[in-house]
């Protein structure tokens, strides 16, 4: 029998995979485990292997393509097997963004008729058109207003589709609050050099923040649990994310049991996920089992920002620049290094005194690295 070439789930709030490029033919021959095509999804671009052995057959996705997840592909056929019937591409289930599944709920839009009539995964355009009166007069404008694509790309990436409908779902679901705390920088400077002398590697302040991050939830587990229906979720470790802008998006790599890892391989692992994250080289794994999320602008000379809590984690600090200011030392003025940090939580998880008491600590702990055994 042939076998199915089926668009996986790559991740928990995956509808659709994007077709990049296969890298077999229609009517080669393929051998199980062999790169069979690249997948792009919200977060990674990933090559997924040949089922089986046998002929590629009845390809029906094209570089492009935004397909369901768990639609049939292609075919692989066995030796002298025949070709099947042409493959249904729009399963049962209606294919559509969240958003777009929302506003067609809303509307009382019949989305899996929709689907049907597009042929195509229903996105949040296709059910605000659909929705619009027919009878509706359009404004005369004086010249078609030009597209600014976004990312700098000629298309919305699936990358940049799927952050904006997060950080929307975030933003309009999650009741966000903020605590803010000023820190002098002084011995966390000192501590950075020390570091990089002492492991000769490359430590950067991001990978010293990420390190006490870590410490900090050992003691303070209330930051790392997230939301559900059914209540409070615990996770089985302590997975720091680390927002890294990309040209056409934003991605979340995680860096795992991150409390229980030494200062120079967190800084080794840092640079190597972040180097794969710009390459587009990251793997499910490397985005899976985050359960606080760190995102540091200072590079770009931002003294200080609220970040937008990645879902479904509770909590997410924004890290400004280290820069001059004059700061009271016993009572008195000084000029010393500081910089912001900016927490962001989810109210229904993290209350206000919680945050501030891991704030408190979180600086506590950057102020004097003394209390963080590397």
């Amino acid at each position: 029998m042939p076998v199915d070439v089926i668009m996986p789930v790559l991740g928990v709030a995956q509808d659709t995979g994007r077709v990049i490029r296969w890298l077999s033919a229609e009517g080669d021959a393929v051998r199980k485990g062999d790169p069979l095509i690249e997948v792009e999804t919200d977060k990674v671009t990933v090559e997924l292997e040949a089922p089986a052995d046998g002929t590629l057959a009845l390809v029906t996705a094209q570089a492009g393509d935004d397909v369901p997840v768990g639609s049939v592909i292609a075919l692989i056929l066995a030796p002298g097997e025949a070709r099947a019937p042409a493959v249904e591409t729009v399963p049962a289930r209606a294919p559509a963004s969240p958003l777009a599944r929302r506003m067609a709920r809303d509307a009382g839009i019949d989305l899996p008729a929709l689907a049907t009539r597009l042929g195509r995964p229903v996105q949040a355009a296709d059910v605000r058109a659909s929705a619009a009166p027919a009878d509706a007069v359009a404004p005369v404008a004086a010249a078609p207003a030009a597209v600014q694509p976004v990312g700098a790309v000629a298309a919305m990436s699936a990358v940049w589709r799927t952050m904006a409908e997060r950080t929307l779902a975030s933003w309009t679901t999650a009741p966000h609050f903020a605590v803010q705390r000023e820190v002098d920088a002084g011995r966390l400077l000192s501590w950075q050099q020390s570091a990089r002398r002492r492991t000769g590697v490359h430590v950067t302040i991001t990978d010293l923040i990420v390190r006490a991050v870590a410490h900090t939830l050992r003691t303070h587990p209330a930051l790392t649990r997230s939301w559900s229906e059914s209540g409070l979720v615990t996770p089985p470790s302590i997975g720091v994310g680390l927002a890294v802008a990309l040209d056409d998006g934003l991605v979340v790599p995680v860096l795992h049991d991150a409390d229980g890892t030494d200062l120079a391989a967190l800084a080794t692992q840092r640079a190597e996920l972040v180097g794969r994250a710009r390459e587009g080289r990251l793997e499910p794994r490397d985005v899976q089992g985050g359960a606080f999320t760190v995102s540091n602008l200072g590079m770009y000379g931002i003294d200080a920002f609220t970040a937008i809590i990645n879902p479904p984690q509770a909590a997410i600090l924004a890290v400004g620049r280290i820069a001059d200011r004059v700061l009271a030392i016993d009572g008195l003025p000084a000029v010393r290094p500081a910089l912001t940090l900016t927490l962001s939580c989810d109210h229904r998880v993290v209350d206000g005194a919680r945050a501030g008491e891991f704030l408190q600590a979180l600086a506590e702990t950057l102020e004097e690295p003394a209390l963080l055994v590397t």
